[in-house]
């Protein structure tokens, strides 16, 4: 095994210290005993995001997948149960699970094309995709045992009165106040549809089946509005917050109850709020400024 790359090591020190370090202290010897439990031979360079190293491989029977090694977090957990209950309709497809590493072997896709390259020529038509695999995703009632939105939307709503005595701007203040006040409308009816949580266009890519695949859910049990975020703020530009929202709702099968779609989306912008002023920020990011305001008609 190569040396692992330093972006996966400077963040996994970032975010998770000394677990961090532990993980990639284990990593050549994890990527060794699975290659050789699973037969795989390994075909390329590796590859990384924030939390887990990716290494290209062939099975047994010639056919080319992907080698997926993380730390097994809250965020992580879910992810084999989601993609078995995806069944690979709208996702990467699953192949095998090491529930004790939360070791992946997962369907191979194109990682040279993401749909973040179709975004920079044509936001519309990426926005589009991921309106439509939110259709096929959300669709699918979530596994039990996953996390929910519910819990999620309690303890961010707990956690509100905090984060607006931090917030230096008395305007940032009433509009953190107002998304929260949105989201505590439909807190008590949190859905039971599974969530990818993290449907950006870099975490779509080509397929050989299908055009496009979502891949790295961070599985949540919930309301389907609640995944509209992500396609708004990634590339964002603040003239097209309205339309992509729009679209998104309609694509995903969402317009017929817009106004509940639109309290998930803001109870979205309360939560990366809430964590930039966990982080030591005391301002709104611009995006969430600009999401809020459209959203609330301001």
């Amino acid at each position: 095994m190569a040396e692992i790359p330093d972006g996966l090591v400077e963040a996994q020190v970032r975010w998770n210290g000394d677990a961090g370090r532990e993980f990639i202290a284990a990593l050549p010897a994890r990527a060794a005993r699975f290659l050789e439990r699973w037969e795989l031979r390994r075909t390329g360079p590796l590859m990384h995001g924030v939390t887990a190293l990716v290494v290209p491989v062939v099975r047994a029977d010639g056919s080319a997948a992907a080698l997926k090694l993380q730390r097994v977090d809250e965020e992580s957990a879910g992810e084999p149960d989601a993609l078995r209950a995806w069944g690979g309709r709208g996702a990467v497809r699953l192949l095998e699970h090491d529930g004790e590493t939360g070791t992946l072997l997962l369907e191979r896709l194109d990682e040279r094309r993401h749909l973040s390259a179709v975004a920079e020529r044509d936001s519309r038509a990426a926005v589009r995709v991921i309106g439509e695999l939110l259709a096929r995703l959300t669709a699918v009632v979530a596994p039990e045992g996953l996390r929910g939105l519910g819990a999620m939307a309690a303890e961010m709503l707990d956690d509100v009165p905090r984060a607006l005595g931090r917030l230096a701007d008395v305007r940032e203040r009433r509009l953190l106040g107002d998304c929260a006040a949105a989201l505590a409308e439909v807190a008590g009816e949190p859905g039971d549809r599974l969530l990818h949580w993290d449907l950006h266009y870099d975490n779509v890519l080509a397929g050989h089946r299908e055009p496009w695949l979502a891949i790295d859910p961070k599985p949540l049990a919930g309301d389907p509005g609640f995944d509209l975020l992500p396609a708004i703020n990634n590339n964002f530009r603040a003239d097209e917050v309205r339309w992509r929202f729009d679209l998104l709702t309609e694509a995903a099968g969402l317009d017929g109850d817009r106004d509940r779609a639109r309290a998930w989306t803001l109870g979205r912008v309360v939560q990366n709020c809430l964590w930039d002023v966990e982080d030591g920020e005391d301002e709104m990011q611009e995006e969430q400024l600009v999401v809020a305001q459209v959203l609330l008609g301001r």
